[in-house]
């Protein structure tokens, strides 16, 4: 090869070698390039997740393939800010009472007369659920006569559903007009017999002293007359007897049974505790025992007396048996008559009597 040819090669081959190094560090920088914009990714999927997460290294143990990686660890909690809160249940029904528009009056009589005329169930849901709000402005009209609201718009709901299942549109009457008194009716029900442990009445006459005696007194006082019975009667025509009583239940407290009333050894005492016993206490268990021994005594002795066949025959069949025979059987069996088996009886019973007693004296009883 000639100097020249051999001159070209090598300028030949250092311009390919410089090519090659060319392509080597353009490809070096293309992955440097995806390197960094991996990492800025990554850092700015950090940056909007609420956690960064790490890889816990798992355990490599030879031999064993089934053996899987520890799951990935957050390094601190998704939301510590978040607190646990109180739920209430009475906002949460308010909520969802809200969310059910109220009725027009042409859609209240459409969906009113389809009900009364094919019974249809959507149609009083619906009815049911537009009057919710009214069942809930009732109910805290008497949220001072009775602490859980909540019981009192149950009861309210109930009594809207039986005012639609018994409205009329034809009447010309509102429902929430109509409603209205099937709804106070019910909670007022359920007032009177759950506001004490002990129920109350539930006449008219009651549920009007229950709610307006205190009132008519505060009047009466504020008017400078004597708030007596006869006048509270008189001014909201009830019996005196009923203002009488029903004063007394409402001023007087409910009496718990174990309500501490005194002190025994430095301890407090209840009501229960005082009561006493239906149990009989072991001593006169004892003394009755030992009575009754005395009594079988004394029977199998008077017994021993007899020698009439007919008297111990009338002594064990009817005077001792647990299921005494009657006159007739045992007059068939010796020939007499039934009047002549309890003349007999009359009279065995009176002496074993007048036994007892000079046996026992006073333990027996005179006949």
């Amino acid at each position: 090869m000639s100097p020249r040819s051999s001159g070209k090669t090598s300028r030949r081959t250092g311009a390919g070698a410089s090519t090659h190094h060319e392509e080597r560090a353009s490809e070096e920088d293309a992955r440097s390039r995806e390197s960094s914009e991996g990492e800025a990714s990554e850092g700015s999927d950090r940056e909007e997740g609420d956690e960064e997460i790490i890889e816990a290294p798992a355990e490599i143990v030879d031999g064993d393939d089934s053996l899987a990686p520890e799951p990935r660890l957050p390094l601190e909690p998704k939301d510590s800010s978040k607190a646990l809160t109180r739920f209430d249940p009475l906002q949460a029904y308010l909520r969802e009472v809200q969310r059910h528009p109220l009725l027009t009056p042409d859609e209240e009589h459409s969906l009113a007369t389809r009900y009364a005329e094919t019974g249809d169930v959507q149609a009083a849901a619906r009815l049911v659920t537009a009057n919710l709000r009214l069942v809930v402005k009732l109910a805290y009209e008497y949220r001072r006569a009775y602490r859980n609201i909540m019981d009192l718009i149950q009861e309210g709901n109930i009594g809207l559903m039986q005012a639609v299942k018994r409205y009329d549109p034809s009447r010309g009457v509102k429902l929430s007009s109509y409603a209205a008194w099937w709804i106070r009716a019910y909670i007022l029900r359920f007032i009177l017999n759950n506001w004490r442990l002990v129920k109350l009445g539930t006449t008219q006459a009651q549920r009007k002293l229950f709610f307006n005696l205190n009132k008519e007194k505060a009047r009466l006082t504020a008017m400078g007359i004597e708030p007596s019975s006869a006048e509270i009667a008189r001014r909201l025509n009830v019996e005196e007897t009923e203002v009488v009583e029903m004063d007394r239940r409402l001023s007087s407290g409910e009496a718990s049974l174990d309500a501490p009333v005194g002190d025994s050894e430095g301890r407090p005492v209840s009501r229960v505790e005082m009561m006493p016993s239906s149990d009989r206490r072991p001593d006169v268990m004892l003394a009755d025992d030992e009575y009754h021994a005395m009594v079988r005594e004394r029977l199998d002795t008077f017994r021993e007396r007899l020698h009439n066949e007919k008297d111990i025959a009338i002594f064990d069949e009817r005077l001792r048996a647990v299921e005494p025979r009657t006159l007739q059987e045992i007059g068939d069996r010796f020939g007499i008559s039934r009047e002549r088996v309890r003349q007999l009886e009359a009279r065995l019973t009176r002496q074993l009597r007048e036994y007892l007693q000079d046996e026992l004296g006073e333990a027996v009883d005179a006949p």
